[in-house]
């Protein structure tokens, strides 16, 4: 069978932090989470009959803050999951959790049900940091919930930082970096800030203290040199994890693998095109207007897609593995325009692939502009 992942957005939260432009509510009312979930299932129905013959290997609950929905509204997702979908019995199936949201008992409910990996909101472990940032949690909040899931059972455990905060400097993100590693999570993902124009951040971006781009740079070299250090792989330009956790879902976002999203703001790629619904949750809920696009994607499209995401992981493009898909050379299209940058240090060629070094995963975008010939 053919392998397919799942993605389902909860899109509510306590409080929208100061920097987030994902589709999330932070009013919400348990008639309200209700009345969400019996949509999703509506949707999850409506697209199992599209899927047969296909096996989903990932199922992934992100957010907004999945861990606010009741183990019953939990409960009666998985019920439409496994009713509409073939799930395989090696699935990874991840809930996103921000701290101070979930207890042992809750954690333990969700193993029940099947999750077997979680993904925690830390950011920083620096509390004035956390406070620029409007999070409601403390570092001390994150390691209680860190330690109630480790003490259900829960042995794949990823753990989100953020570099660029406002007032932020290179050792307090160092000593973020060192106490995260003292837990010894699976995976780590750390993403740089990026103020986006419809955000709080975005309206206050001139008053706003940042780190310089030097600094950034600098941070990002760090913490690629000091999980290195500590038994981490850099297997994505964020993403980091000790041998055999990476993110099988995650993997398929930049390996080109198909996924359905399920609920507002859901993204999705299957059957060649590219789909997502709406951010208008009152339209989901009454099942009317859900998708606000759709686009089938071009053989050349594809292929642009396949260099572009596949260039964000550490093993880049695998040159074989290209002509096998698209039945043509890589170095035919791209060569003449990446001979500078091997040459300059940002790219390298090895074990028949082609990659960014870490010195190019710093500029990767500029670079993937020029290759790929973006306006």
């Amino acid at each position: 069978m053919k392998k397919l992942g799942i993605y389902i957005h909860i899109p509510f939260c306590v409080q929208k932090c100061l920097y987030c432009d994902f589709c999330s509510f932070p009013k919400y009312s348990e008639e309200g989470i209700k009345a969400y979930v019996s949509a999703l299932c509506r949707e999850i129905k409506r697209y199992g009959e599209r899927a047969d013959g296909y096996s989903a290997d990932t199922v992934y609950f992100g957010g907004g803050t999945p861990t606010l929905l009741p183990i019953s509204e939990f409960e009666r997702i998985f019920t439409q999951l496994r009713d509409s979908f073939s799930i395989a019995p090696d699935a990874e199936i991840t809930c996103e959790c921000n701290p101070a949201t979930a207890d042992r008992e809750y954690f333990s409910a969700l193993r029940e049900l099947g999750v077997n990996r979680l993904s925690i909101g830390l950011q920083s472990v620096d509390e004035s940091e956390l406070r620029a940032l409007g999070r409601i949690h403390s570092y001390l909040d994150f390691v209680d919930t860190y330690n109630s899931a480790r003490q259900v059972g829960f042995d794949n455990i990823s753990a989100d930082l953020m570099y660029g905060i406002p007032k932020q400097t290179i050792e307090s993100f160092g000593a973020t970096l060192d106490k995260l590693i003292e837990l010894s999570p699976e995976h780590i993902s750390v993403y740089g800030l990026k103020v986006e124009a419809e955000t709080p951040f975005g309206r206050m971006r001139d008053r706003l203290i940042l780190p310089d781009e030097d600094s950034e740079c600098e941070m990002y070299m760090l913490c690629s040199n000091r999980l290195y250090g500590a038994g981490y792989e850099k297997y994505e330009i964020s993403n980091f994890a000790r041998h055999g956790y990476e993110s099988r879902h995650n993997l398929k976002y930049w390996t080109g693998g198909e996924y359905i999203g399920f609920g507002v703001a859901a993204h999705s790629y299957f059957g060649d095109e590219r789909f997502a619904n709406s951010r208008n949750i009152d339209g989901y809920l009454i099942g009317e207007n859900i998708e606000s696009e759709r686009k089938k994607i071009s053989h050349s499209e594809q292929m642009t897609e396949y260099v572009m995401l596949r260039m964000r992981l550490s093993r880049g493009v695998e040159l074989l593995d290209f002509v096998e898909r698209f039945g043509k050379d890589f170095d035919e299209l791209y060569r003449d325009k990446l001979l500078k940058y091997e040459r300059g240090g940002y790219v390298k060629r090895e074990y028949g692939s082609v990659s960014f070094t870490d010195k190019g995963f710093l500029v990767s975008n500029f670079i993937l502009s020029d290759i790929l010939d973006f306006e």
